[in-house]
């Protein structure tokens, strides 16, 4: 049976446009998987707790040797590698928070990289890979080429690496200038966010294809 893991992390609750988008698509996928099951984590909502020194360490002390806060934080790092092992599909909401990914993405991802659960400590090979990562990634502004702003989006460009280790390839779908209709400096700009998101949604919507009607 297919499985989907369905992750936000916006903080904009209902006026989140990256929510809105992984909402359609994980409505695609189901319509295309009509008897699979999907996972759900809130990211922006329930933030998981960072590594810290009381329990981080768990990924390098010996299990038999762990303090009750290294337990309970490798036993939520197992949780949350288990939840990606089950997908067949993982579906990320991935917004641009001050040039670069939401921290709850980055706790996500230092969770994830996990000897033994995310990848083999021996040889380094990833052992999460195999599986789809969708990632749909929205940006208040312009950032693409020849923009002032070029290259300013380190959400993008880092998530591919921070996620390396694990075997987990991302493949981005891209909106931008989300904030045109908002930001009265912008206003100028509607037409192109419009265009951007219509562009968004068509490859979203074209992700899976329809399961065809049973007859």
């Amino acid at each position: 049976m297919s499985h989907l893991l369905h992750i936000d992390s916006s903080i904009q609750g209902d006026r989140s446009v990256s929510r809105r988008l992984t909402a359609r698509a994980a409505d695609v996928w189901r319509a295309a998987h009509p008897g699979g099951t999907v996972t759900y984590r809130d990211l922006g909502k329930n933030p998981l707790p960072h590594l810290d020194d009381d329990g981080g360490l768990a990924r390098v002390a010996p299990r038999d040797q762990h303090t009750p806060a290294q337990a309970a934080s490798w036993a939520l790092t197992e949780e949350l590698v288990g939840e990606v092992k089950e997908a067949d599909v993982v579906l990320l909401g991935l917004p641009l928070y001050n040039f670069g990914a939401p921290s709850s993405v980055k706790t996500w991802i230092d969770h994830l990289i996990a000897p033994g659960l995310a990848y083999d400590p021996e040889n380094q090979t990833g052992l999460l890979g195999g599986r789809d990562l969708i990632v749909i990634a929205t940006r208040g502004g312009g950032y693409g080429a020849g923009t002032p702003r070029e290259g300013w989006d380190h959400a993008e460009a880092w998530l591919p690496h921070g996620l390396f280790m694990t075997g987990l390839e991302p493949r981005f779908i891209t909106t931008e200038l989300t904030l045109a209709k908002t930001n009265p400096a912008m206003a100028g700009l509607i037409p192109l966010a419009e265009q951007s998101l219509a562009a968004t949604e068509s490859a979203v919507d074209a992700l899976w294809p329809a399961a065809a009607p049973a007859v």
